[in-house]
């Protein structure tokens, strides 16, 4: 079946698994505003080079690509996309591009008030906000240079272009802010939020992650511990269905609430991998079949030696035919050489 332009869609693409793989994260950019606990070191990491980043004419030219062999939705994620310049006009190309049907972007709010008009008006659809707590002087701690009010402006900022629906994301630490889970689910009551409780991940070195002058050490709390006090506070969760997004959260609303509650569980829940449907795009050009292992394949090098559409797309179909059936966390597996911030969440 065509759409109104004469497009006819592709199917979705199928990994080794036979699972459908239809979302790219893509990174602009490695670069970041804030220093959370759990993404970096409190120096930073080493920024790639300039020209080593992929030009957004680059990223927009392997979007098409990938479009035409399935891809149906991006996510623009970082370090920060909204450091990068230019990052409206990408969302523009984007939205324009035959196939897409859903546009959506990762930021930490710092500067989301400025361009959330932009952006809306560009063709974004969805934000997603990281808002690990409530609490202001907390809130300077874990990102190590943030403002509260400032996320809380770009979360307004957000609502008033329309740009729905909201989703905060939580990273639960315990002895961080796990005091704060029955805090943060209650918001759901009165805001129609999307509040995302999402396990922490073990990205960093245990000596990275700790705050220089103060005893702030991550700890990991599954999401049946997080389930268990939301119920036993607010009431019990009940499963609840959302159509946007594609992600791996699963829903769930407190009694008569406006908003939903949502729990990412890559470490408790076995079966966590195995509706995955998406890859990543470095900001170094790098394609990752999977945000856990360390494999990739290099599109950056076939676009600047002249490649072909048909080289990338074969580049594309490597990296999916090496995606693995799951992350392997368990087994002590993770990714060696990237943080979080190098790869995109």
């Amino acid at each position: 079946m065509s759409t109104s332009n004469g497009f006819v869609p592709a199917r979705p693409l199928i990994d080794p698994f036979q699972r459908s793989i239809s979302y790219l994260r893509v990174s602009v950019t490695d670069r970041c505003n804030l220093r959370c606990v759990y993404c970096m070191p409190e120096e930073g990491v080493p920024f790639v080079p300039h020209q080593e980043i992929l030009t957004l004419e680059e990223m927009a030219r392997i979007i098409r690509v990938a479009a035409g062999m399935g891809l149906r939705r991006v996510r623009l994620t970082g370090g920060e996309p909204l450091v990068r310049k230019g990052v409206v006009d990408l969302v523009r190309w984007i939205s324009q591009t035959p196939g897409i049907e859903d546009i959506s972007l990762t930021t930490n709010g710092m500067i989301l008030a400025s361009y959330a008009h932009e952006l809306a008006a560009a063709g974004l659809k969805r934000v997603n906000v990281s808002l690990d707590t409530l609490r202001p002087e907390r809130f300077r701690q874990i990102t190590r240079r943030g403002d509260l009010s400032a996320v809380m402006a770009g979360i307004a900022a957000a609502r008033d272009a329309g740009l729905s629906p909201l989703k905060l994301n939580v990273v639960v630490m315990r002895e961080v802010n796990d005091d704060e889970i029955v805090e943060i689910a209650r918001t759901t009551l009165d805001e129609d939020w999307q509040v995302r409780f999402i396990e922490l991940m073990p990205f960093m070195d245990e000596q990275e992650t700790c705050i220089r002058d103060s005893s702030l050490v991550l700890g990991f709390v599954p999401t049946q511990e997080v389930k268990r006090q939301i119920e036993e506070a607010l009431g019990p969760l009940e499963a609840a269905e959302t159509s946007t997004g594609g992600g791996p959260a699963k829903y769930y609303r407190l009694p008569d609430a406006r908003g939903l509650i949502g729990f990412i569980s890559p470490l408790s829940e076995g079966q966590f991998c195995a509706t995955c449907n998406r890859m990543r795009l470095t900001a170094d050009g790098k394609i990752r079949p999977c945000l856990l292992t360390d494999q990739e394949v290099n599109l950056k090098e076939t676009l600047r030696r002249g490649g072909s559409d048909d080289e990338l797309r074969q580049r594309i179909l490597e990296a999916l035919a090496s995606k693995p059936d799951a992350h392997h966390l368990g087994d002590g597996n993770r990714p060696k050489w990237r943080k979080m911030a190098q790869i995109g969440g």
